[in-house]
């Protein structure tokens, strides 16, 4: 399965999504998209695929989104994707492409939807939160 996740690894979730994937025996494609951004067309597929708005993909926290102004319900999508463009760091994270589909991460165990493989053994988040058990069946 061909697996690709646009990655933060400074980013918990997107550390926790990562080692997901890879509990499921597959070893993706990591694109780090702060150094290495989607093209327009790339972003707005991914946005469209999640089942997204423009305006839910665009990142909030730890991002110059105040002080863009981004919060102004007048911005046009095209506007958006502008300011996720300028600055990558606005772009929500992870998103997770796959065969299956594709997701924003958001929570990490979002990611059991599009895997075709199943999870090898037992996965707790960072935080200690156990997701997947010993059999690697999600316990949620």
């Amino acid at each position: 399965m061909s697996v690709t996740i646009y990655h933060n690894p400074a980013c918990g979730t997107s550390r926790n999504t990562l080692a997901m994937i890879r509990n499921a025996g597959i070893e993706p494609i990591v694109i780090e998209y702060l150094n290495t951004p989607p093209d327009r067309q790339t972003l707005q597929a991914m946005i469209r695929d999640a089942g997204l708005t423009v305006r839910e993909a665009v990142r909030e926290k730890g991002t110059p989104y105040a002080e863009l102004g981004l919060s102004h319900p007048a911005l046009t999508d095209d506007q958006l994707l502008d300011a996720m463009l300028a600055h990558p760091i606005l772009i929500n994270r992870p998103f997770v492409v796959t065969e299956l589909g594709v997701r924003l991460c958001r929570p990490s165990e979002v990611v059991l939807d599009i895997l075709s493989s199943p999870q090898q053994g037992a996965f707790s988040k960072e935080d200690g939160e156990v997701v997947i058990d010993a059999q690697g069946r999600n316990v949620q």
